[in-house]
């Protein structure tokens, strides 16, 4: 059968390396219902796949690719049989929202600094000092007088793609956000303020050509009781178009990364664009700092992806139902210190580049791989395609360290990212061809 991709991209030989589903039988292959919501590279993953059909409006379904707001709208009223799946939890903005991401990671570090003390709580030290306006404008005046002259930023607690973002360095300038308390709750109402963070900007990030960057990463929770994440060995690098200076705070293009802004720049080149994929990132800070200091940074961007995990665990409404893929935002200062930006509910997935799509379709094909629709996994498994296991009720470790060395720094955590993806070989071993289908 010819595939023709919904986009302008190409599947550049991608085969459906997946399976099916829990409902009718078709010439041996088991037939998937799924729903999709979206018209990005997801819509080409589901409809290559092997035994994978389409429904449409009310009709029912085995797997549910939906964005968020169909989420919020129709997720109480459903009842799903043991075999359905969809990809979002209830209540996912716990992390994806920037307050109550930020809300859970100051709770979370708190306890831990009172259970354990504060030196093992400093592992949580991976995002900036932030706080949520209007709810503590006053406890962020004291914070911003202690440093003055000092950059800011301030975000939309639930906006994505750059949306309402801008730095600044007086407070003036977000007199909107101030908390009065002589306003009757009428006039508030009245005078409603959208949400904001203010985040103090880290002022050394680390350049590349004189540009600033941030990391995509991609991390899958298949439950949250127990913890069970898997961490992508796939990402990208998203650069600034303009370099980097705190000398203009309100050039756009000089301090957001996000693809969306930087594609609106003068000089932005659609077939350059503006990343790097994480495995080059990875080689260039290699050559230039040394396989040790680069190897604990990535051991730094474990932490902090298992950590955020951690701080909402308890707070996530957990189903078996539901997965989520998570974009986490990660930067770099110039001490090679990775900092926790943001975390994305649905990140975006349509391509800037014939790379970036076949990139995402990877993911996401993988990503449907280790849902397991079809049942082929065991699910004693520590790698499907792209994804390593990186936690199950705890830390998972690398299945070629020799178990005497348990506890040493031997003991290597089992996380590949930025490392090569050897996806297809490894999914040939792992899985069976469906009746009738070749092998890759």
């Amino acid at each position: 059968m010819v595939f023709v991709p919904m986009s302008k991209y190409k599947t550049s030989g991608y085969k459906g390396s997946t399976d099916s589903g829990k409902s009718e039988e078709q010439e041996g292959i088991r037939c998937v219902r799924y729903r999709c919501g979206q018209l990005s590279t997801i819509k080409d993953v589901l409809r290559q796949r092997p035994g994978w059909v389409e429904v449409r409006d009310d009709g029912e379904w085995d797997f549910n690719w939906c964005d968020v707001s169909w989420l919020r709208e129709n997720f109480d009223h459903l009842y799903m049989e043991e075999h359905v799946r969809i990809n979002h939890f209830r209540n996912h903005y716990e992390l994806t929202r920037k307050n109550l991401m930020v809300k859970n990671l100051k709770r979370y570090r708190k306890n831990l600094e009172r259970d354990i003390g504060r030196m093992e709580a400093s592992r949580w030290d991976f995002f900036p000092c932030t706080f949520a306006l209007p709810s503590e404008y006053h406890l962020f005046v004291e914070e911003f007088k202690r440093s003055p002259g000092s950059t800011w930023i301030m975000k939309p607690a639930a906006k994505s793609q750059g949306k309402g973002i801008f730095l600044f360095r007086k407070l003036k300038d977000i007199i909107d956000w101030k908390k009065d308390g002589t306003r009757s709750e009428e006039q508030k109402d009245a005078a409603q303020v959208e949400s904001y963070v203010a985040q103090r900007y880290i002022e050394n990030p680390y350049l590349i050509n004189g540009r600033k960057f941030d990391l995509r990463v991609y991390v899958l929770v298949t439950s949250y009781a127990p913890l069970k994440a898997w961490l992508y060995r796939d990402g990208f690098a998203r650069f600034s178009s303009s370099r980097f200076s705190l000398s203009s705070i309100h050039d756009k293009y000089m301090h957001l990364t996000n693809v969306a802004v930087q594609k609106t720049a003068p000089d932005y080149d659609p077939v350059k664009g503006c990343k790097w994929q994480i495995q080059q990132l990875r080689r260039y800070l290699t050559a230039k700092h040394g396989r040790e200091m680069v190897e604990t940074l990535f051991k730094e961007m474990d932490n902090i992806c298992v950590c955020s995990l951690q701080s909402v665990q308890k707070v996530i409404i957990n189903d078996k139902h539901c997965f989520e893929l998570y974009g986490y935002d990660i930067l770099l200062d110039q001490n090679l210190k990775p900092w926790l930006i943001e975390v994305n509910a649905s990140p975006s997935h349509t391509p800037s580049s014939q790379e970036d799509y076949e990139m995402k379709y990877r993911l996401l094909e993988d990503t449907l791989n280790v849902v397991d629709m079809e049942g082929r996994l065991t699910g004693k498994e520590k790698r499907v395609g792209g994804y390593d296991l990186m936690w199950n009720d705890g830390p998972v470790y690398r299945e070629d360290v020799n178990l005497e060395t348990f506890g040493s720094s031997c003991f290597t955590a089992n996380t590949h990212l930025g490392c090569v993806n050897d996806r297809d070989k490894q999914l040939r071993r792992l899985l069976k061809p469906f009746p009738g289908q070749k092998r890759m």
